[in-house]
């Protein structure tokens, strides 16, 4: 059922960017703009995300990355251009259609279900796998019973594999900060993304708790063979992460590269990095 396997192994997708055959596309955003008034936050931006990279997103403050995500995931319909996942439109669609068709966030500030369970939160995240009818549901009948042992059994799995097996009972608003993050990221984990998008995952966060997440992130795309994009203002994580980078600056892109491109690149070091972050 659903993930009670795929929580335990990497699903299998093929991996053909990584065996050395055709890459498989699976977000690519074509010239999008949003336009708010007079103002254009984000204007003719591309990019193409193929299976298992791993990508960051960068730049100053107000450079327009959150409302990029915004438009990835639906909370924003891009005035101009196409978004589409694996070759299909989804400009004017539902976030939690976008979640289904494969793209999962986390927000930069922590949207958890505070006053609910840990594992509670999972199950929420798991709820799409669930096949029991809401009239089995409402009369609880057998195939209730069972459905909801095989979420509990699988959801308990997901956790144990982010170590956090032991914290299931806990109201997720008494979780330490940086368990949190690491909670907020396993529930959109839960939703079976083909991609996830990270927005600020760092933020708030103390050092050690940036090298756990550094971890946490290089895990995960193994672990669920996904892609990830990442927006993320510590240069450490972002540069040790990343296979690719693109660098915003009020709402256009003035660089793509690798990290020792984008950390050589005049333009970025002039608007974001400054003298001393780039000869690191």
């Amino acid at each position: 059922m659903g993930y009670s396997k795929g929580f335990l192994q990497k699903e299998k997708r093929g991996n053909h960017n990584k065996l050395g055959g055709a890459n498989v596309t699976l977000l690519e955003a074509s010239n999008i703009s949003m336009q708010f008034g007079g103002l254009r936050a984000v204007d003719n931006f591309n990019l193409r995300i193929d299976q298992h990279e791993l990508v960051g997103l960068i730049g100053p403050n107000g450079a327009g990355k959150t409302t990029v995500f915004n438009m990835l995931t639906g909370v924003y319909k891009p005035t101009e251009g196409d978004i589409k996942i694996e070759g299909l439109s989804i400009v004017g669609k539902k976030p939690y259609q976008i979640v289904k068709a494969g793209a999962a966030r986390t927000f930069q500030n922590i949207r958890l279900f505070k006053e609910l369970t840990v594992l509670d939160n999972i199950k929420i995240a798991y709820h799409n796998q669930m096949k029991y009818s809401i009239l089995t549901g409402l009369f609880r009948l057998p195939g209730y019973w069972k459905g909801e042992k095989e979420a509990h059994d699988s959801c308990m799995a997901f956790l144990d594999i982010f170590d956090m097996g032991e914290y299931a009972d806990t109201l997720a608003k008494n979780l330490p900060y940086g368990k949190q993050r690491k909670l907020e990221i396993a529930r959109a984990l839960a939703t079976k993304p083909k991609i996830l998008l990270l927005d600020e995952p760092a933020a708030g966060m103390n050092p050690q708790e940036t090298h756990e997440l550094m971890e946490t992130i290089r895990f995960i795309r193994e672990k669920f063979d996904i892609a990830i994009l990442l927006i993320e203002h510590d240069m450490n994580l972002v540069m040790n992460v990343c296979e690719r980078i693109v660098v915003l600056d009020y709402g256009k892109i003035i660089a793509k590269g690798t990290p020792e491109q984008t950390r050589n690149n005049p333009d970025v070091i002039r608007v974001y990095l400054g003298e001393q972050v780039a000869a690191c």
